[in-house]
């Protein structure tokens, strides 16, 4: 299981495995802020709940990462859905496609690129989507933290870090 875990600042440092969460906890390098249902952690001595959201007591210096632009990283900011069909694949059967294709001036980067399977990426060819007649189920953007915490985030982190919380499909 995975715990949050805050800067002192209440920005998200990263995500961490649960016993050093729980460690961090015991020798009061972090307050425990939000808890992981009726799930209790047990020693011979003690017993706490588990954590779900730490605070760090101390500031830790981080710079601010960009996520790289990578087509894996592309494949799990759209969770390896198609962003057309909304069918899900392994990632070796998908593929990248430009938004607004490159033959138009359509660049490579967060926002033109997102993950399509070979049906609708040969459907949609050289055309923008609504040339093709096709709808995106999520606008393409800039992940602002990395992209495989989408894969292991909780309903309570989302107060933490609203801007990490999955998107839900775009309704039009």
């Amino acid at each position: 299981m995975n715990v949050l875990v805050l800067n002192a600042s209440y920005e998200m440092l990263n995500v961490t495995r649960w016993q050093r969460a729980v460690r961090l906890v015991f020798s009061g390098k972090a307050e425990m802020l939000e808890e992981c249902g009726e799930v209790r952690i047990r020693s011979a001595r003690s017993s706490m709940p588990m954590p779900s959201v730490i605070r760090m007591n101390y500031y830790v210096n981080k710079p601010r990462l960009m996520v790289p632009f990578s087509r894996s990283n592309v494949f799990l900011r759209d969770r390896c859905e198609c962003q057309y069909c909304g069918a899900a694949h392994k990632p070796a059967e998908l593929t990248l496609d430009h938004v607004v294709p490159r033959a138009a001036g359509g660049e490579t980067c967060w926002e033109n690129v997102v993950t399509a399977c070979r049906r609708c990426n040969t459907v949609k060819g050289d055309r923008t989507p609504e040339q093709a007649g096709m709808r995106l189920s999520r606008k393409p953007r800039i992940p602002h933290v990395a992209p495989s915490l989408n894969h292991s985030f909780r309903a309570e982190w989302e107060k933490y870090v609203p801007y990490a919380a999955p998107e839900p499909a775009q309704v039009s």
